[in-house]
């Protein structure tokens, strides 16, 4: 059993990932073994969350995955720590657009069995604090808001208000926070700038958002509040649960892009690989100029490939190396920045010409679940397998689609999306490994043939 507390808020903006993050950083400071998790697809949080605690973050998404995985993931990521501290997503009640509580924070809390602490951004409100609080509190009985944090609070006097008013809620005060410079991270057209993009300054803002929840909440009665979370009664996920290795002792290397152009993953994909038998070796296409040695299958996962254009041309050795490999057949998954990195151009400067389409930065931001099916065999999927993705991008690649896409789109409208020609499978849609651990066994095997 681990204690666990979820960090929930009325609306995005409150302050969640502020506290979440300097929570895990003040407990981990303390000598606690902290696991780090976060609600919903995003991969910026998590890369915070680790800095803070010096374990992978791990998402927890009842869409991508189904509600069945979220506690055996929580429990797989959590195994033999003291506690572990969740994030949620956007406003708590929020989740998959037209599909009630799906994947909202209030839905994993109530699939952990865990105990919410709701951080309510303060300012410019006193005793309306307490009704919007008694809201939330209310909405759903199921869910426990086992205390609050209030966040910018500006004067004592503010603060002596807002405690006064929440007293009449019942509802304990765990922690109060005053505005503060330090602990602001920047931020561009897709949230957060990763860590890996600024780790020296990223490792100041998270030790300023550990002081800053260490001076201004009850750890104590917040560690409290987490133990108090009754037995999860979920066994953990395993990576290696019915994935025997394709071929024993043959381990075909599989070369993961990495490095501050291609930071978005999830922790179980290098976990499945290992587990499908594959040996992981990463690489930054920012500098390496060659693949991994003996590399029989490449993953180039989502990022910024639009902020480093110029340098991921530049890499003209790398760009050559990854362009024949897809050429003579070898297995390539693509997954957004993968798919800009394998097209001719990225806003005029070249990459890999692999795929026939050029990309580009577009004007609106483009976000959402999708439901998707396979419309060809692939490296990574036979024809008819279903996922559950999600879209994040603020480009463009035209045309959308090659001769072969990759899926066919159900949700929200019907399209074809992706490129899939010899053994590349690139495509826009970002899927979670876990919901369907079949694709990483069937890419492993790509890679032995």
């Amino acid at each position: 059993m681990v204690a666990r507390l979820v960090i929930a808020a009325p609306s995005s903006g409150s302050g969640k990932t502020t506290v979440a993050t300097g929570l895990m950083a003040a407990f981990a400071a303390s000598g606690l073994a902290v696991s780090p998790h976060k609600v919903g697809p995003d991969y910026i949080d998590p890369g915070y969350h680790s800095l803070a605690t010096g374990r992978p973050g791990r998402n927890l998404d009842a869409y991508l995955c189904g509600t069945e995985l979220v506690a055996p993931l929580f429990a797989h990521g959590a195994a033999g720590c003291d506690v572990a501290v969740v994030e949620g997503v956007m406003g708590m009640y929020d989740g998959a657009a037209g599909a009630g509580e799906l994947a909202s924070t209030a839905q994993t809390a109530k699939l952990l069995k865990a105990p919410v602490v709701l951080v309510v951004d303060a300012s410019s409100q006193s005793r309306s604090a307490a009704a919007l609080v008694h809201g939330f509190v209310s909405f759903d009985p199921e869910v426990r808001v086992g205390g609050v944090i209030l966040n910018k609070v500006a004067t004592d006097r503010h603060e002596g208000l807002l405690r006064e008013a929440l007293e009449e809620v019942g509802v304990p005060v765990l922690g109060v926070l005053r505005r503060q410079a330090a602990v602001a991270t920047p931020s561009r057209h897709l949230g957060l700038v990763p860590v890996a993009e600024r780790t020296a300054e990223a490792v100041a803002s998270v030790a300023a958002m550990g002081e800053l929840v260490r001076q201004g909440c009850d750890l104590a009665g917040l560690l409290a509040l987490a133990r108090s979370a009754p037995p999860l009664g979920a066994g953990a996920w395993s990576a290696g649960e019915g994935m025997a290795p394709e071929a024993a002792g043959v381990r075909p290397v599989v070369a993961v892009a990495g490095g501050p152009a291609f930071t978005f993953s999830y922790a179980e994909h290098v976990e499945l690989l290992t587990a499908a038998g594959a040996e992981v070796a990463a690489f930054d296409p920012l500098r390496d100029e060659e693949l991994p040695e003996g590399t029989s299958g490449i993953v180039i996962g989502g990022g910024f490939p639009e902020v480093y254009a110029p340098e991921l041309s530049a890499n003209e050795a790398l760009r050559k190396a990854v362009g024949e490999f897809a050429r003579s057949g070898g297995p390539v998954a693509a997954e957004c920045a993968g798919l800009l990195y394998l097209a001719r151009s990225l806003d005029g400067q070249p990459m890999c010409g692999v795929l026939d389409a050029e990309a580009r930065m577009g004007e609106r931001l483009t976000l959402g679940y999708r439901e998707a099916v396979a419309v060809a065999d692939s490296a990574l999927a036979a024809t008819g397998t279903r996922m559950r993705g999600h879209e994040f991008h603020r480009t463009v690649i035209e045309p959308g689609a090659g001769p072969v896409p990759a899926w066919g789109m159900h949700r929200p409208e019907r399209r074809v999306e992706g490129f899939v020609q010899r053994g590349v499978h690139a495509s826009y849609l970002h899927t979670h490994w876990a919901a369907e651990p079949g694709v990483a066994r069937r890419f492993v095997a790509g890679c032995l043939r």
